[in-house]
Formats: C-alpha cells, sequence, structure tokens
C-alpha cells in the first residue's frame, strides 16, 4: 500500500537506510517502493532521474550534514581540541556507535564509485581537509597533518566494517577512542 509523503525531503531517510544496507545495485526499484511505501509514480514524481537521482539526493544530503556538523565545526570550532573532540561525538553518533554503516563508504567500494566519483571525493576530501586544518590549527607540523587526518578517516571508515563483521558495534567505539587519543597525543 502506497503512503502520502508531503515533499521530496521526506523520502530521503529511508531512501539513505535502503542504500546503506543494500547498496546502489542491490536496492531495485521494487525493493525501494516497498521500503518507502511509495508507488513508482510518487518515486518519479520526486525524482525523474529514477535510482541515480535518489541517490544523488540521499549523497547530497549526507555531505549537507557533514558539512553542517563536521567540517564547518573543525575549521571554526572555537579550539581546536574541541573541535576535534567534537567531531569524534558526532560522527559516534551519526553512525549510531558503529550500528550504521558509512554510505559514502558502501558506495565507494561499489561498482557505483565512477557514477558518484565527484560527491564521493569531494565528501572525503573535504572531510580530510578539514580535520587537517583543525590538526595544525593544534599545532602538528604540516608533514604530519595530512597523513593523521587519513589516518582517522580510515580507521573510522574501518571500524564501522570491523563493527559490523563482528556483530559488536564496540569495537567502532573503541577504535574512536584510540583515534582520538592519537589526535591529541600528537605534539610538535
Amino acid at each position: 500500500m502506497s503512503r502520502v509523503v508531503a515533499e521530496r525531503p521526506d523520502v530521503i531517510a529511508t531512501l539513505a537506510e535502503v542504500f546503506r544496507e543494500h547498496g546502489y545495485d542491490g536496492a531495485s526499484l521494487s525493493l525501494i517502493t516497498e521500503k518507502t511505501g511509495l508507488g513508482k509514480g510518487s518515486l518519479y514524481h520526486f525524482f525523474p532521474g529514477g535510482k541515480e537521482e535518489m541517490a544523488e539526493a540521499v549523497l547530497g544530503d549526507i555531505a549537507s550534514w557533514f558539512q553542517t556538523n563536521i567540517f564547518e565545526p573543525l575549521r571554526n570550532g572555537e579550539t581546536p581540541a574541541t573541535a576535534i573532540d567534537d567531531m569524534f561525538a558526532a560522527v559516534d553518533s551519526y553512525f549510531r556507535q558503529g550500528r550504521r554503516l558509512c554510505l559514502m563508504g558502501v558506495i565507494a567500494a561499489s561498482g557505483a564509485h565512477d557514477r558518484f566519483s565527484v560527491d564521493l571525493n569531494r565528501y572525503f576530501a573535504d572531510w580530510r581537509t578539514a580535520l587537517a586544518e583543525a590538526l595544525g590549527r593544534r599545532g602538528i607540523p604540516e608533514s604530519e597533518r595530512q597523513a593523521l587526518a587519513e589516518e582517522v578517516i580510515g580507521g573510522i571508515q574501518g571500524a564501522l566494517i570491523l563493527a559490523r563483521s563482528l556483530g559488536e558495534a564496540e569495537a567502532f567505539g573503541r577504535v574512536l577512542t584510540r583515534l582520538k587519543a592519537r589526535c591529541h597525543s600528537s605534539q610538535t
């Protein structure tokens, strides 16, 4: 049975979960209609470009959330140490303490990577740059801050996969704790 959705943004969160759980390639239109409760006509009304436009909308929504809640605070936070702490807290919350996969990572590791490479590259590059800037304001030398930013982001992505694979969300928290300590222990 189809349900009524007032606006396009109302369906984006559900679409994100469908793509997270099934990947871009595994999210068939019939699965999307089942999970969203919308008929094909409603979906095409909101997303005339079909599944690709749905994924673009979801990726844009995620990128916007990260820009507001992670990247901007890292760039403009009151103190770099607080901004870094806030990043880890926001990441822990967003990924539901390791119980939610990163859709950007899911798509980056899939056959759909090339189709969405601009969005994916921008997301990861923005995160790396913002974190490296905060680390730089903490006094970490330029030669180390990019590498540490990559280590942290890669560690977060890997921890999400590890937690999911082991069925042990606590592994995500343990890795975040170590990565956070690493950010605070690196000094000039």
